[in-house]
């Protein structure tokens, strides 16, 4: 039964012998019935190794549209290779380094519809150390000054400066003849708009692993999506916070508040007394309850990150807007950049890390700013106004 479900749709002859009995025509078992017997034996194999080698080479063809059909998703390949995340499809490693390629991916996708005069440059690297990176920057768009993207994917060792800033934090790094194996991946991304209207958003997701001396392996998440405007708009402002706290809720009601209150504290430039932007969620050293759990909770937040921007670049990319306003903007984006060189956790780790690809990490920086001696603006104005938010950070969703 077997060898004629292997055998259905074969040819006449071989049907034929398979019909054949056996014996020879006086009912003994030599003569014909042998030489038949071997003959569909014979035909037996050649056709089944025909059918395995179809069959092999049909799985391999399929396999390779599959993969090219999955690339197609992503803005370049994989910086560990498609085939590698399959096959350690059920590591979270394996996991995170997709996730993160399909934020970029969809971010890229949905910026580029905005702003469809202009097109992302995407530029993969390797770091001679360990791993490399994705970088997509549109820049000088009609609707974005700058657009950025990344993703990177690096291992190697920690440098001793590095290991510096997380000790701060009060990690217990035990090195091995002073070397702390690392791998970290994430996803980070600056858009700055032309139109004094459209405000700057910046997100960042990412997963950091290091081994010990003894061997164990210390693990953690980190990330946060925040809003950066010229102008107050409070209805912008309540859309970008309630949909981030829809994506927390869906975990723990108790984590939006706690990861509001974090990014109003980190984003704040201590030699201004002001905050960069009106904030949003941040969370860093995330290792509990589970990295199951976790891994959950920022996939959600990933997901947020198009409908809490999206919408408002669309409602606004075509505001009429004067050369003051565009003058406010520049000087609001010079505050941007105080606030990334002097205390951004990830710049400075970016910086600190041999072989880091510093047009990358600098990526984050505006292409035009300005910076002017005194400026203070007039009371009671619109840049008044968003001043008195940035010093005094308000509750957008109750």
């Amino acid at each position: 039964m077997a060898v004629r479900a292997l055998l259905r749709g074969g040819s006449p002859a071989v049907r034929a012998l398979l019909r054949r009995p056996l014996s020879g025509a006086g009912g003994g078992a030599g003569g014909g019935g042998r030489r038949a017997a071997l003959m569909a034996g014979g035909a037996l194999g050649a056709l089944g190794l025909g059918l395995w080698r179809r069959a092999a080479a049909e799985r391999r063809q399929d396999e390779e549209e599959e993969e090219e059909e999955e690339e197609l998703r992503f803005m370049a390949p994989p910086v560990s290779g498609l085939r590698e995340l399959r096959r350690r499809r059920r590591e979270l490693r394996s996991r995170m380094e997709l996730l993160i390629m399909e934020t970029q991916a969809e971010v890229c996708r949905a910026l580029a519809a905005l702003d469809p005069g202009a097109a992302f440059a995407v530029d993969t690297w390797e770091r001679k150390e360990g791993g490399g990176g994705i970088s997509c920057v549109l820049q000088d768009g009609d609707v974005f000054e700058k657009a950025g993207v990344n993703v990177s994917v690096v291992s190697g060792l920690l440098s001793e400066g590095a290991a510096r800033q997380m000790r701060s934090r009060g990690k217990s790094l035990k090195a091995k003849d002073g070397k702390l194996p690392f791998c970290a991946m994430g996803v980070s991304s600056v858009i700055h708009p032309k139109n004094p209207h459209v405000p700057t958003m910046h997100f960042n997701y990412r997963y950091f692993e290091i081994e010990e001396a003894d061997g164990t392996i210390q693990w953690w998440f980190g990330g946060g999506t925040d809003l950066t405007p010229t102008y107050l708009n409070e209805e912008d402002a309540v859309h970008f916070h309630k949909t981030l706290k829809e994506a927390c809720d869906k975990h723990d009601l108790k984590l939006y508040p706690k990861y509001k209150k974090w990014c109003d504290d980190y984003f704040y430039i201590k030699h201004r007394g002001e905050r960069r932007g009106i904030g949003g969620i941040f969370f860093d050293d995330l290792d509990s309850p589970s990295k199951e759990e976790v891994f959950q909770f920022v996939k959600s937040c990933a997901k947020a990150v198009v409908p809490c921007y999206v919408p408002i670049v669309k409602k606004h990319c075509h505001d009429s807007f004067t050369p003051e306003e565009k003058l406010w903007q520049q000087l609001r984006r010079g505050r941007y950049v105080e606030f990334n060189l002097v205390y951004d956790r990830g710049t400075k780790f970016g910086l600190l890390t041999p072989g880091s690809r510093i047009e990358s990490i600098l990526m984050s920086l505006p292409l035009t700013a300005r910076w002017e001696y005194m400026h203070t603006p007039p009371a009671s104005s619109k840049e008044a106004e968003i001043l008195e938010v940035l010093r005094n950070p308000k509750d957008w969703v109750h």
